[in-house]
């Protein structure tokens, strides 16, 4: 096996909701959504429009959003398990301490911003619908 790449999907209950907060908090750029009728891809939220998938990059970083009904069809193994999971997705960043404080500033559920003993400055921040991530740059 040759592994590639790795881009979580991760369930939600509201795409819109899910794609304004990692655009407005984090800086995500949506790549491509689609609606509940799945009649095509959409660049961008359409007013009226409800979707239940949605496709989001920072850089190298891409996640993928699914709503519960959708996601749990799709990946039956998660049928019956709740929303979030004991999983931090941990993203090494530049410019840590600046995108730290513009972030508290949002009064937004983070820990503190912290330098651990393997040598990372890092904070994790809960997201709205509770998935965990890590954020962290090499300390110098």
């Amino acid at each position: 096996m040759l592994a590639k790449k790795l881009t979580p999907n991760l369930e939600v209950s509201d795409i819109r909701e899910t794609v304004l907060f990692y655009e407005q908090n984090l800086g995500f750029q949506l790549i491509m959504a689609v609606a509940e009728d799945q009649s095509g891809i959409d660049q961008s939220l359409s007013e009226g429009s409800v979707y239940v998938y949605a496709m989001m990059q920072k850089d190298d970083v891409e996640l993928m959003f699914q709503r519960t009904d959708s996601f749990k069809t799709d990946v039956s193994l998660a049928e019956g398990l709740p929303i979030g999971a004991s999983v931090s997705f941990y993203m090494d960043i530049e410019g840590i301490a600046d995108f730290y404080h513009g972030l508290k500033e949002k009064n937004l559920i983070l820990t503190e911003l912290k330098t651990t003993w393997y040598g990372m400055r890092e904070f994790y921040l809960k997201d709205n619908n509770g998935y965990i991530l890590g954020f962290a740059e090499k300390n110098d």
